[in-house]
């Protein structure tokens, strides 16, 4: 059945059709989510199918609610829930989607199924990448991959690939030759994009165009370097995926095990992630793509627009199209600005977002002398809504670049204002961290020589080259950890090699229970954690908490798969201890807010060369994107939304006290529709010039005659 208030989206024309449905629409569910979530056709004996759907959510539409609902009605309708397969983009949004479907076919019994429903379990809810993991470790040996294969993750990643960049001799000093992040990078671009990677240069690393035959050399060194150490890193998993599904009859026994197949935030998927849904379900039948294209702004990961945009028409029959329109967090006034902001656009499905709480003032454009000018502005702002009520954390300060907030942050510390900027350490970047999971990693994979180097160095008296020397032995007597303790350990490390034999040992053997591993592993890395860091009783805490971690996991696999899938944020590999107070400003990039709200935004520096950036203005498709980010910003605001353009830009690198600088335009963005919806002030004042006092005497100097007299 379909539900009133279906709505279908022409993307070209921008037309709507009004397709009449039937059946009842959920308390919880506005008619348009209601239409989504309950979406279905019945076939000729009255059974439950589902042609392909695609549900437009708009900044603040309900867009997991409804996802959730859907699940849940999916499960009620009498599909299986093992059947069903929910990608996400992290594990906490397919933990969270899980938990709601749960408690809502709990609590609405369905039509067909009355009675109290069952424990809702997804056997197959989370992200891309851990997906793939499952399904090729399930298919390994038929794609030639070892079951026992280790997920790299993006740190042990890059080490190889500066391994390899060294070892082909292109870390000389003769010409340039990019950095390990940048290859990393740009072979990650090459994998996701499906771009031949001469165009992938061209477009994206102009500076590298010339030095594509020796990324290709290192790329293909790199790879064979990930077989033989039976690796894959996170690209590998979706790349592998989308290889075993070219193959006919595994791409029939995968689709096949699963009756719907829904993907959250659809915009953000690449070129690889979209072949695989199509790959399970070629017609499309089944599929419920969820996502919003006026909030796609990861073309820097590999994520496509044109993937939401041309969704419905690689469906066989074309997909119906479902638009959530009414806002839930911001007020109207703030959505006025936003959908003038989108109207200038260009191919969007076209919407127009209808605030559900009432009143609320309009943004307001800050013009400023200068970057200094704007922290002060933001400081007094934020002091004034915190004495109004208004907690700091419920407010936030985001920004094109990292960068753009340096001079706010002295700010903030002159005014005792506490505050946190997303993007720092992430937890398993921390030195201690890494030493211990690539212990047990090896462990895990005999095979593993990246983890093993790194362990092996743990040890004292062990440096590169006893650790290379141990490394052949271990490989040449067919990786057996028994072969440790016959290993002729340097002096160095002699006293402390039979117990560490010992642990390999242990921890290798194929019988070895996964509980209390890692606290193994923990008390012999004590000893090595105080001898080789500061702080060491931070650390453990560090330490402490993943073993807590550990314990959520039925296996070691799982858990350093998982672990490298989707990992913690916090980190304890930073200096001081942690910032103790009642409250704290939000720094963010517009990137990393995606998905946040607050009760005031106050957006820096929205000016020609910000937004848009620089370097997005040779294209209408980086122009779009641009645009899209700055409308992720304007629709993380509920009451409050401040857009600061400074009308000077002081040079970076001149000395102290120097003037120099240049002037910002106002951002192309915002267009005579855009400032209809504004309130304009200026704030701040220019510095006064320093009077010159007259000459004595009564003397004056006629210069416009002197100027006369020269022609």
């Amino acid at each position: 059945m379909f539900n009133a208030g279906l709505l279908r989206l022409d993307i070209h024309t921008g037309r709507r059709y009004d397709a009449r449905v039937s059946g009842a629409t959920s308390d919880r569910l506005n008619p348009a989510q209601a239409a989504a979530a309950q979406f279905e056709r019945l076939d000729g004996s009255g059974r439950f199918t589902a042609p392909g759907l695609l549900v437009i959510a708009g900044a603040g539409t309900g867009k997991t609610s409804t996802l959730a609902h859907r699940v849940a009605h999916l499960v009620r309708a009498g599909v299986d829930p093992a059947r069903i397969l929910l990608l996400t983009f992290t594990r906490r949004a397919a933990v969270e989607m899980t938990r709601r479907a749960e408690r809502i076919a709990a609590a609405a019994p369905g039509e067909r199924h009355a009675g109290a429903a069952p424990k809702l379990r997804l056997p197959w809810s989370g992200t891309f990448h851990s997906v793939a993991n499952r399904l090729l470790r399930e298919h390994a040996l038929r794609l030639g991959l070892a079951p026992q294969f280790t997920v790299l993750d993006r740190g042990d990643a890059t080490d190889l690939m500066d391994v390899v960049r060294h070892e082909l001799g292109l870390a000389d000093l003769r010409r340039r030759f990019p950095r390990k992040d940048t290859c990393v990078a740009i072979h990650s671009r090459c994998v996701n994009s499906g771009q031949p990677l001469e165009d992938v240069l061209a477009r994206d690393y102009p500076w590298c165009a010339e030095r594509a035959a020796e990324l290709r050399e290192l790329f293909r060194a790199y790879v064979a370097r990930k077989l033989a150490h039976q690796a894959l890193d996170y690209d590998d998993l979706l790349l592998c995926w989308c290889s075993a599904l070219q193959d006919p009859a595994l791409a029939r026994a995968m689709g096949a095990r699963f009756d719907q197949v829904l993907v959250d935030e659809y915009q953000d998927v690449n070129a690889l992630q979209a072949q695989i849904v199509f790959a399970l379900k070629p017609d499309g039948a089944g599929v419920t793509a969820v996502g919003d294209d006026a909030q796609a702004i990861y073309s820097f990961r590999g994520a496509a627009v044109d993937n939401i945009l041309d969704f419905p028409a690689r469906c066989t029959p074309a997909a119906a199209v479902i638009v959530l329109e009414r806002n839930y967090r911001s007020c109207q006034p703030i959505l006025d600005t936003a959908n003038a902001l989108l109207a200038g656009a260009g191919r969007q499905y076209r919407k127009a977002l209808l605030a559900v709480r009432g009143g609320g003032r309009r943004p307001r454009l800050v013009t400023l002398l200068d970057e200094q000018q704007q922290a002060a502005y933001v400081v007094q702002a934020v002091l004034r809504r915190r004495e109004e009520g208004t907690a700091l954390r419920r407010q936030a300060v985001l920004f094109r670049s990292a960068s753009h907030s340096d001079r706010l942050e002295v700010e903030l510390l002159r005014a005792d204002i506490p505050f946190v900027k997303y993007g720092g350490l992430r937890f398993l970047e921390a030195a201690h961290v890494k030493d211990l999971l690539a212990l047990l990693r090896w462990a895990d994979n005999p095979h593993n020589g990246l983890a093993a180097f790194r362990v092996l160095q743990l040890l004292p008296g062990m440096g590169p080259a006893h650790a290379d020397r141990c490394w052949r032995q271990f490989a040449a007597a067919g990786h057996r950890f028994g072969m440790l303790m016959e290993f002729a350990a340097p002096p160095g490390a002699a006293g402390a090699w039979p117990e560490f034999a010992r642990l390999l040992a242990t921890l290798g053997g194929p019988l070895a229970p996964w509980p209390g591993q890692l606290t193994l592993a923990a008390d012999w890395y004590g000893p090595q954690l105080e001898r080789r860091y500061d702080a060491p009783a931070v650390r453990s805490a560090d330490l402490a908490m993943l073993g807590q971690v550990a314990a959520q996991y039925p296996s070691r696999e799982r858990f350093l798969t998982e672990l490298a899938l989707d990992p913690p944020q916090a980190s304890g590999d930073l200096a001081g201890d942690p910032l103790r107070d009642e409250d704290y400003l939000v720094l963010s990039t517009v990137h990393s807010a995606k998905g946040q709200e607050w009760d005031a935004v106050h957006v820096l520096n929205v000016s020609d060369g910000n937004f848009p950036s620089e370097f997005a203005t040779d294209s209408d498709a980086a122009l779009d994107e641009e645009r899209r980010l700055l409308y992720v910003a304007m629709t993380r605001a509920r009451d409050e939304l401040h857009l600061l353009e400074p009308l000077r830009y002081y040079v970076t690198q001149q000395p102290p006290g120097g003037d120099g600088h240049v002037y910002g335009a106002r951002s192309r963005f915002l267009g005579p529709a855009v400032l209809a919806t504004l309130e304009q002030v200026t704030w701040g004042t220019a510095p006064a010039a320093a009077a010159t006092p007259a000459p004595a005497g009564d003397t004056v100097t006629d210069v416009q005659a002197r100027l006369r007299a020269l022609w």
